[in-house]
């Protein structure tokens, strides 16, 4: 017992104690710097990329807190260079123990430099449709539009075909339209024009398009495509139909159902 309350004055001795609060009081102020320097220089660069924003902030916080960290050791009386080669010494051990992480970050950096997408698009990945809420080293992060989280490793993302739908401003809806053979192409056409005239959402450039797809089963089928802004897209994707519908109602344009001809047979003979 004598020996350990000897230890223990010799570590509590007035140096070391004010060592300790030197310490606390550094490493406390570093973790508060860092969160407002991250912070004001994500809202400096937010309104003009909010994907360089929030690597920006990430970058200057963790910088910040390591150099924190590296005061506050040296000043309880750490080597700094005896850290540092352990800290490499570790590093390496640990990236050849897990090539997958390795083989993520690579492809993040490459995610960084191509930049197929950035944060709050909304792209398509596989099977998954959602907003991008950040890119990281080993991950990309997905909002679903059914409020799932998806997390994707980035190797995968860098083997996959990406669907961006927010890169360009402008965005085309498609709808097929199947007339009755004993309808007039043109009027149809026209009724078709008037509709995309009549909604406010519909763009006049580019202008819209009436594609003839062919004679079907029991319809003249044709796409009618018209141009928006991007985020009028799913407003005029449904309401299109319904205009479309009325339309073809008040002008006496008839949407066919499938004819099928049943031929019953007794024998050899149709009956």
């Amino acid at each position: 017992m004598e020996s350990l309350f000897a230890d223990l004055q010799a570590l509590l001795t007035n140096e070391r104690i004010g060592s300790w609060a030197v310490a606390a009081v550094t490493l406390l102020f570093g973790l508060l710097a860092a969160r407002l320097i991250g912070g004001g220089v994500s809202r400096m660069l937010k309104s003009a990329n909010a994907h360089q924003a929030m690597i920006a902030r990430r970058v200057t916080t963790y910088l910040i807190f390591g150099l924190t960290v590296a005061s506050v050791l040296m000043q309880l009386g750490f080597d700094i260079k005896v850290l540092l080669g352990a800290a490499g010494i570790f590093t390496v051990a640990i990236g050849f123990a897990s090539q997958t992480s390795a083989s993520n970050i690579i492809s993040g950096l490459f995610l960084l430099g191509e930049r197929p997408f950035q944060v709050g698009d909304i792209i398509t990945v596989g099977n998954y449709t959602g907003e991008v809420l950040s890119i990281d080293l080993l991950s990309v992060k997905l909002r679903t539009f059914d409020n799932l989280f998806v997390r994707l490793p980035n190797e995968s993302i860098i083997k996959s075909e990406i669907v961006n739908m927010k890169r360009f401003p402008l965005r085309r809806v498609d709808i097929q339209v199947g007339v009755a053979y004993s309808e007039d192409v043109e009027k149809v056409r026209e009724v078709l024009l008037e509709v995309a005239h009549r909604n406010v959402l519909c763009l006049e450039e580019p202008p819209p398009l009436i594609i003839f797809q062919g004679f079907g089963d029991s319809s003249v089928n044709h796409q009618f495509s018209v141009w928006t802004k991007r985020e009028n897209f799913l407003a005029v994707r449904n309401n299109l139909a319904i205009e479309i519908k009325q339309a073809f109602e008040r002008h006496g344009i008839g949407i066919p159902y499938p004819y099928r001809t049943l031929v019953v047979q007794n024998g050899n003979q149709p009956v």
